[in-house]
């Protein structure tokens, strides 16, 4: 197995995050990067770099829009008088705005707001760098699944929470779909995601809603109390065209190994059903017992049986990173999921 970085992704060290109505330092650091290379370099994997994406690539998924947005708000967003450190929407389009004429405002601030989806993903002067190198990293694992092939994507920020046009929960690009889409470009009929970070992936749901030839699984925390709060229930099948395309497996709070790993397993028949050509496995550590805002209580052990589970698959597959915060404890997962994949 190869695996990809962009050691660009050191220059997006964001600050802000809120937290039930406090400012509190965000997790998403730069050392979650350096104890996954950790991880890989234990293994004997040395990561190779990878180029950034191309603005091609990027609008298989995203609106040209969007992606004009991310490039110029850093600047924009230094410009203007007694600005922060970084872009963060203080108000965002509510359904009632939308439905009665909402539109994208004129202003920065504005912008933020109609561009994000929430405080959780502040956008600082080299995040466009970064997000571009994350994408570019996503897209090198997905070439290697198209020749028939599995390799890990080290991305940083990851994706999982982003739509379309719109970031959040960390999230810039969502590299999870563009790798889907580099997949199908080479020749897969039918690509599955199965997302087995701890919150439920809305944006890849978002993006393949009513795209029947791709499957779209998460296994997650009830959203009922968790973030993305609003998507991810069990009776989000797909839209018009693609019913049964999307399978949400919510868990209650604190679900052990053996729930956990009952979801995956559940995730997979999913997949075998589907009869997908390719996988793409948007792989999260926040499931762990000892994560600092966690929902699960996986262990160590329970993240090598999922490796196992998935990678006897065998499908072509990228393993796309996205969540996990606890620094310490990042790479010793990503060796025992590994190890439990290779072998399967």
């Amino acid at each position: 197995m190869r695996s990809f970085h962009d050691p660009g992704n050191a220059q997006h060290a964001p600050q802000f995050f809120l937290i039930r109505g406090q400012v509190r330092a965000n997790y998403e650091v730069p050392a979650r990067a350096e104890s996954l290379l950790a991880g890989l370099h234990a293994l004997g994997l040395p990561p190779e770099l990878a180029p950034p994406a191309t603005a091609a690539q990027l609008q298989t998924v995203h609106a040209p829009d969007y992606l004009a947005f991310l490039e110029a708000i850093g600047p924009a967003w230094a410009a203007l008088p007694n600005a922060g450190a970084e872009a963060v929407g203080n108000t965002f389009p509510t359904i009632d705005a939308l439905a009665s004429g909402g539109r994208r405002p004129a202003g920065v601030v504005g912008q933020v707001g109609w561009y994000t989806a929430d405080a959780a993903c502040p956008i600082g002067a080299h995040t466009w760098e970064a997000s571009l190198g994350a994408a570019g990293v996503a897209l090198a694992a997905a070439a290697e699944a198209a020749a028939g092939r599995q390799a890990y994507a080290l991305c940083r920020p990851p994706g999982h929470h982003t739509y379309a046009a719109r970031a959040g929960g960390h999230c810039y690009l969502n590299n999870a779909a563009l790798a889907v889409e580099a997949l199908r470009a080479a020749g897969a009929r039918k690509v599955a995601v199965l997302d087995i970070d701890s919150h439920h992936g809305n944006g890849t749901q978002g993006i393949f809603w009513n795209r029947a030839e791709v499957l779209t699984v998460s296994v997650h925390g009830d959203p009922g109390s968790y973030y993305p709060w609003f998507t991810g229930y069990a009776e989000e099948t797909g839209g018009a065209g693609a019913e049964g395309a999307n399978l949400n497996i919510p868990l209650p709070f604190g679900s052990p190994d053996a729930a956990w790993l009952a979801a995956v397993q559940h995730g997979i028949a999913a997949v075998q059903a589907f009869k997908a050509e390719a996988l793409v496995v948007s792989l999260g550590f926040d499931a762990s017992e000892h994560e600092p805002l966690n929902a699960l209580n996986v262990t160590a052990e329970g993240f090598a049986r999922a490796g196992a589970l998935i990678g006897a698959l065998k499908l072509p597959s990228a393993i796309v990173q996205e969540g996990g915060y606890n620094v310490d404890l990042l790479g010793p997962l990503l060796q025992r999921f590994l190890t439990g994949w290779s072998e399967a």
